[in-house]
């Protein structure tokens, strides 16, 4: 399929409009998407920068209300008229101050200690300053009855927020203002005042305004802004319900760890009591330069959200409309292409069965797939003509083949009468050097048994029967000998004399091979293995598989030259009757395995015809057979002769 022109030409017309266009489409929608992220990130911290601008206009403004005040002639004249805790009262409730008082580094009736605050410091230094300072309930007390109750806030527990065991926030966070008064008498003293930030929702109502003004949001999003304690909410217009501020509630530890253990802005999206925000956090720092709370402003996600899921909707939609009118479109255009081009592919088809008048007959229009067309008509008018061509020329190589025929079957007569005497030739050098054994081991002890065993019954007379025992186990062995010479002069002698049979059991020849060629195994050290466990039958001349099982064991022998074990097998192997030698000589190389069976090839070199597996593989092949060779170089070699077994039912 993917060789294919029709494949290939959809794959063509296809690939831009459904896998570039929607990759360029999802990339553009990916970039976008985090340019619009980006974009709120600048925002929210823009918003952060106005309402740290805000908060910061505040303590400037405080510090200078103080400052004018204490440098004020009504100040003044209220001192020397010992009405100045009167006068402060009255400008305390004027400038919407929780705390006004006169400080001169001494402790207040209270226990409040004016000299441990930064800011009261540096007014009797003669420096007006403003700044964030935490002071607990008693301090509250201190600057003004109820100002802790004011300041309590219970703890809400809050989704994410780092664990804690309070259940209140008693502390309060104050802008604290100190201005420097005029010495009386060169005694030197502060105007202390502050305001409690405590569920002041007026001051963070009053940020929120300024941040997100009408219109400066989508429809839906909602602006918030939140003065932390630490990390508790203590002014804020967040809500925990439609009417209920979330005061008293934690932000998340995340935001906590960022801003206030590391002292860092968040520019993130966060989740805000129960929705996800854009959101910006900042700490605030006391007089002391401690971080002590958080300033916060943000704005719902879920608008900004919702329209990006909107817009990649939309387009996702008008990619589907356009790719649903372009498709069919290009692949009417790709079919006027790959049609013509499946029409040549049939006609080549046809062609190739068979069938050389095939053509594609004419096209319309005059384009190059038209041209191609026409073309191939002409190549094909011109194959046509050279396949006549080609059969008037094998008509008259027939008439030649039949004359050389002749030839080469008076040669192949030859041939085969020179096989015959080659045969003869490789049986008679085995029966030789057999006959050289059989010689040496036989004809000389029968002679010394036989000629002594006359000689004792001669000499024992009367007394044979005592040793008649013995004397049975010699008459024994000498019948052996027989049996061996007999054996060996039916291997010897041609097949018509020797009254051998064509139905033979491969088991029986194996073990009169074996007794035939013993003395070759003891010469060589080489150790006999059986496993003759087949008692079925072939038709073969049993002279013939004696000669393939002999040359193959004398291969073995000749390739175990410092001994081993020869493995001689006959087993059952489905139809046929397997005789399987296995040697661990020295192992036949690959080049050479692809090889034993051509005639006249050896490596024995002087020693050897290169006829001997050739002619066994003659002779099994006769049979109906074959021989199979397998080899590993250096562990020896196996040789099974396939036989099919003989049906004597």
């Amino acid at each position: 399929m993917l060789h294919s022109v029709r494949v290939r030409l959809l794959v063509i017309a296809l690939l831009p409009m459904l896998v570039l266009f929607p990759l360029l489409l999802g990339g553009t929608m990916l970039r976008w998407s985090t340019k619009l992220d980006n974009l709120l990130i600048v925002k929210v911290n823009s918003d952060l920068t106005i309402a740290e601008q805000y908060l910061q206009h505040l303590l400037d403004n405080s510090a200078r209300q103080l400052d004018a005040l204490a440098a004020s002639e009504t100040f003044s004249v209220a001192l020397e008229s010992n009405a100045a805790d009167a006068w402060l009262e009255q400008q305390k409730h004027r400038l919407g101050l929780d705390f006004l008082y006169l400080a001169d580094g001494r402790p207040l009736a209270s226990g409040f200690i004016p000299d441990q605050w930064p800011v009261i410091n540096d007014a009797l230094s003669g420096r007006p300053r403003s700044a964030i300072d935490i002071l607990d309930s008693r301090q509250l007390d201190a600057l003004a009855p109820g100002l802790a109750e004011r300041a309590s806030i219970p703890l809400v527990p809050t989704e994410a927020a780092q664990p804690t065991d309070r259940s209140i926030e008693q502390r309060g966070m104050i802008i604290h203002s100190a201005a420097p008064v005029p010495s009386v008498n060169g005694k030197r003293q502060a105007l202390v005042g502050g305001l409690l930030l405590n569920r002041n929702l007026g001051f963070i109502d009053t940020i929120n305004a300024l941040v997100y003004r009408d219109r400066s949001l989508p429809e839906g999003s909602q602006g918030t802004a939140t003065l932390f304690l630490d990390d508790v909410r203590i002014s804020t217009n967040v809500r925990l319900f439609e009417d209920v501020r979330a005061l008293g509630t934690r932000v998340s530890t995340e935001v906590r760890q960022r801003v206030l253990d590391e002292g860092k802005t968040w520019l993130d999206r966060a989740f805000v009591v129960n929705d996800w925000y854009v959101s910006a956090y900042q700490p605030v720092t006391d007089s002391k330069g401690k971080h002590v709370g958080m300033l916060y402003v943000g704005f719902l996600e879920a608008p900004f959200r919702h329209e990006k899921i909107t817009s990649i909707v939309v387009l996702s939609v008008i990619f589907l409309f356009v790719a649903a009118i372009s498709v069919p479109i290009f692949l009417r255009w790709a079919g006027r292409i790959f049609r013509p081009l499946e029409r040549m592919t049939q006609t080549i088809s046809r062609v190739e069965a068979g069938n050389l008048d095939a053509r594609n007959g004419p096209q319309r229009g005059s384009g190059e797939i038209t041209q191609v067309a026409g073309h191939l008509d002409g190549l094909l008018d011109a194959v046509q003509e050279r396949d006549r061509q080609l059969r008037g020329w094998a008509e008259s190589l027939e008439h030649k083949v039949e004359a050389r025929t002749q030839d080469l079957q008076e040669a192949n007569r030859k041939l085969e009468h020179a096989t015959e005497r080659l045969i003869m030739s490789e049986k008679l050098a085995a029966v030789g050097e057999i006959s050289a054994g059989i010689a040496h081991e036989i004809n000389n002890p029968v002679a010394v048994i036989q000629g002594n065993l006359d000689v004792a019954r001669e000499l024992l007379g009367a007394e044979t029967e005592k040793v008649d025992t013995e004397l049975r186990l010699i008459d024994d062995q000498i019948y052996r000998i027989g049996v061996i010479v007999s054996k060996l002069l039916q291997f010897s002698s041609p097949t018509e004399y020797s009254g051998a049979t064509h139905l033979i059991v491969p088991a029986q020849v194996a073990r009169d091979c074996l007794v035939l060629i013993q003395r070759q195994f003891d010469k060589a050290r080489v150790t006999v293995k059986t496993n003759l466990c087949s008692e079925r039958a072939v038709l073969m001349e049993q002279t013939e598989l004696q000669q393939v099982i002999i040359n193959l064991a004398l291969n073995a022998i000749h390739a175990m030259p410092e001994g081993g074990t020869l493995t001689l097998s006959v087993i059952d192997e489905g139809n046929d009757v397997v005789i399987r030698l296995e040697d661990t000589g020295v192992g036949i190389s690959p080049e050479v395995l692809r090889r034993i069976f051509d005639p006249f090839f050896t490596t024995k070199q002087a020693q050897g015809t290169g006829l001997g597996l050739s002619i066994s593989q003659q002779l099994a092949a006769q049979a109906g057979g074959r021989i199979l060779a397998t080899s590993t170089p250096g562990a020896g070699s196996r040789f099974d002769i396939v036989l099919p077994a003989a049906d004597i039912s």
